[in-house]
């Protein structure tokens, strides 16, 4: 791949995994988001905003994890993945996940910005996954449940 090519498709993976686009980013989508809705789950709702924060939180760490640690061990779904209780143990609980959740995303593109690391190149410990799949695969779960906590919102708020 040229290196102009290369460039361009770090940049764009950098904008994919912001959540800059066609949607509205993380940040804004939590903004404010009301202390009493964060642990309630309206009627047909299969999860809380808790939950879906935390899922996205353990899942984008897990990705990172697996993308860079060549002694990466595999959690077990759903039960490592999903937190159990629907509601925060506290404000700073939920505080908390926001920031490890922007930290490990600023790691992420750090990760794939780093000309070292060839975004087709297998990773070692892996069965064939690349960065660029661990990348793609990062954003897409983020933007799916992203639009979930949206929505929940939207639901809450009336």
């Amino acid at each position: 791949m040229a290196k102009q090519e290369t460039f361009s498709l770090r940049k764009h993976l950098a904008d994919l995994l912001r959540m800059k686009g066609a949607h509205v980013n993380f940040e804004a989508a939590l903004s404010g988001f009301p202390v009493a809705m964060r642990g309630a789950r309206p009627h047909g709702a299969p999860h809380s905003a808790w939950q879906l924060l935390e899922h996205m939180r353990i899942a984008q760490e897990d990705i990172l994890d697996f993308s860079r640690n060549p002694k990466y061990r595999e959690k077990t779904f759903p039960g490592d993945y999903w937190p159990a209780a629907e509601a925060p143990p506290s404000e700073d609980a939920w505080d908390e996940s926001i920031r490890q959740f922007q930290a490990d995303l600023k790691e992420m593109q750090d990760l794939i910005a780093d000309t070292k690391h060839d975004l087709l190149a297998k990773i070692p410990h892996g069965t064939g996954q690349t960065l660029l799949r661990e990348a793609l695969l990062a954003a897409d779960h983020n933007a799916y449940h992203l639009g979930q906590l949206v929505f929940l919102r939207k639901m809450m708020e009336g």
